[in-house]
């Protein structure tokens, strides 16, 4: 398997840490990959045309696309359950609460691009706000439920993880952008490097 990937992208980083926790980083070739918005990559293009990362590119050629469904893809090729449960309220629970993060990462993301891609003249700062309110707001929600991280490890501490480190990684002159500290092995792992 081959993950198309970039270092900065907090959806590529869940995806890694997943793969480390499922035992199956060694079975993916990890391949940088660049897109951005405005700039044409027909290459990436072909293989999704939304030019989202990550990607998973099974050994078949088949591409599986979006964060979320190659983390829930390992997780089943691991045998299932390991960061994802399998049935129950508890399984309701933890894909609502990666939802709100994944939200959360796509806020953050779109104030990325506004505030260094977009020209400055063409900025909307009551947009970027709202975003960014969106994120933080989030978070508060999370520090709200210590719950999440004291039960066993899932894919809501890894979009923890990702969520935290983000505002430091695309914006790190935001007062309060603070990461979550884990002692996690996977987390980081991650965080030194592509293997």
């Amino acid at each position: 398997m081959k993950l198309s990937f970039s270092a900065a992208s907090p959806f590529a980083r869940k995806v890694r840490i997943a793969a480390i926790e499922t035992g199956l980083i060694d079975k993916i070739e990890l391949v940088p990959s660049t897109v951005a918005p405005g700039q044409a990559n027909e290459e990436y293009s072909r293989i999704t045309p939304l030019k989202k990362l990550p990607v998973l590119i099974l050994n078949n050629g088949e591409v599986i696309l979006d964060s979320y469904v190659i983390v829930e893809y390992l997780d089943e090729l691991a045998g299932g359950g390991k960061l994802i449960p399998t049935s129950g309220p508890t399984r309701w629970q933890v894909k609502s609460d990666h939802s709100l993060l994944q939200g959360m990462l796509d806020s953050m993301l779109l104030c990325r691009y506004e505030k260094m891609v977009r020209p400055q003249e063409l900025q909307w700062q009551a947009w970027l706000d709202d975003h960014w309110n969106r994120a933080w707001t989030g978070m508060a929600r999370f520090e709200s439920k210590p719950e999440v991280l004291s039960r066993p490890f899932d894919i809501v501490q890894i979009g923890l993880s990702a969520c935290s480190a983000t505002p430091i990684s695309a914006f790190p002159t935001v007062a309060g952008a603070r990461p979550i500290q884990s002692s996690t092995r996977s987390i980081k792992r991650c965080w030194s490097g592509p293997r």
